[in-house]
């Protein structure tokens, strides 16, 4: 179905033929300031764009900046997101603290990419009134980072590079990551589900799975050099594999995962309700490695409202679905997303939502105003709600949240159970914070010296969404 789906060495070849002229022209740069220069690639958005920062912030290291602060870098990258209009604002809102300091620093640059970049109107705006933004480029060209950031080096004029669509998947380029001991993993790129309030497949494009023998490569060399943990990423990691010349179920594909040596943990997000299968069920049922943890968004539990969002499923095959995985996955901890007050949602409507709540009993939810997206179905629709209508719901839905979250946390006090150690924690430097295979969190005592070690931990007490616990 896409010709070009099969790894592009020859692009990969030519992208780090960029990275090395990028490399001269900032060596000698680094030498006519007499410092080295440094790089900040901010974040905004989801998981696939805190992937997609890793990948900047490698091939940022190969043609030689050190990572630096937003405050005070040479180059300066946002990546972008705009699901919601207002991340959008944040973003010229951040542009405009960086004018001035262009200005004194001609040598400064900023960069702008991500899903914000593929709105054709956002892109005229920025050549209109942010000239002093010096290279723009989207989702469906990010491998060529390198070669956009040398066109603007060598002509010294602003680089805008936006594709509208692409089947390309390049594979092997560098990437920087966060933690040592696990990684995210793109599987599949883009969306075909047109979701009603959503902008996503319209900015990230058309769905595409990568090949399994490429993520298994990568998998393994990421295990090799340390990692533990992989998050496999997509934006709806149960229709894997659909476009590939040899169709591959996401289920098949975590089996194979399973078989990497060394891999200790798997996790993946998001899943859609409507292709959630028996046998990933099974798989995730009969697995050593996979967590026992499934975000599983619903986002209304109307099935009224839902054929209006057009997720296509009914409130009672999202509860069936809800009780099959509680069946065939013991232990299982369910989290999900919910939309409160999308266009013509009745008391009814948000009723049959906390039903849902009671019934799933999740560990957690994201709960979300909904906020009108430009260029979405939703944002036309009639039978708004009302502004001091939707805080009420929101408000009642979150202590409904809190609650069954906390029952549901107290549930585990006492076991003991296995952590990764991932950081010291934010609030005591005398503890350090691991999460649990149920996505939960614990902080016990210890110091730096645990990250990335896998400890058993006593819970000893529960605070609602993370526990309190000692290694035993």
């Amino acid at each position: 179905m896409y010709d070009n789906i099969n790894s592009d060495n020859a692009e990969a070849a030519r992208q780090y033929d960029f990275i090395e002229k990028c490399r001269q022209y900032i060596e000698e740069e680094s030498r006519r300031l007499n410092r080295p220069l440094a790089a900040a690639v901010v974040t905004f958005g989801c998981q696939m764009n805190a992937r997609d920062s890793e990948k900047l912030r490698g091939i940022l290291r190969e043609i030689g900046y050190r990572e630096g602060e937003e405050e005070t870098a040479d180059l300066v990258v946002y990546n972008t997101c705009t699901v919601r209009e207002n991340a959008n604002t944040r973003v010229y809102g951040r542009l405009g603290q960086l004018k001035p300091r262009k200005k004194k620093n001609p040598h400064m640059m900023i960069g702008l990419c991500g899903c914000m970049m593929q709105e054709p109107e956002v892109v005229e705006k920025l050549k209109k009134s942010y000239s002093f933004v010096d290279i723009i480029f989207g989702t469906h060209n990010l491998y060529k980072f390198a070669e956009i950031l040398f066109t603007r080096l060598e002509s010294g004029k602003r680089a805008i590079d936006i594709l509208e669509g692409t089947d390309k998947i390049v594979e092997n380029l560098p990437n920087e990551r966060k933690y040592s001991f696990k990684s995210g993993i793109n599987i599949m790129f883009g969306c075909n589900n047109f979701c009603s309030y959503c902008i996503v497949p319209y900015v990230r494009g058309r769905e595409r799975s990568r090949r399994p023998d490429a993520i298994i490569a990568e998998i393994r060399r990421l295990v090799a050099d340390g990692v533990t943990e992989v998050m496999l990423l997509g934006q709806n990691v149960n229709s894997y594999g659909k476009t590939l010349e040899e169709p591959m179920s996401f289920a098949r594909l975590l089996q194979e995962i399973e078989k990497i040596e060394g891999l200790r943990r798997i996790r993946f997000m998001t899943s859609h309700p409507k292709d959630l299968s028996d046998e990933l069920i099974e798989v995730m049922g009969k697995s050593e490695k996979i967590c026992r943890h499934l975000h599983l968004p619903v986002q209304s539990g109307s099935t009224a409202i839902l054929q209006k969002m057009n997720r296509r499923y009914t409130k009672e095959q999202y509860l069936l679905l809800a009780d099959k995985l509680r069946r065939g996955v013991p232990g299982i901890s369910l989290t999900t997303d919910i939309i409160v007050g999308f266009p013509g949602e009745t008391e009814e409507d948000f009723q049959e939502t906390l039903d849902i709540v009671r019934k799933v009993r999740y560990d957690s939810a994201f709960t979300f105003i909904y906020s009108k997206r430009t260029g979405t179905p939703a944002a036309v629709m009639e039978d708004q709600v009302p502004e001091d209508v939707i805080k009420d719901r929101f408000g009642r839905l979150l202590e409904e949240v809190q609650k069954i979250a906390g029952e549901t946390c107290a549930l585990h006090e006492g076991t003991v159970q296995e952590a990764l150690i991932e950081s010291v924690s934010d609030q005591d430097a005398s503890m350090v914070t691991g999460r649990l295979s149920n996505n939960l969190l614990v902080h016990i005592p210890g110091d730096a010296g645990m990250i990335g070690r896998y400890v058993k931990v006593k819970l000893k007490e529960c605070k609602g969404f993370y526990y309190i616990g000692e290694a035993v």
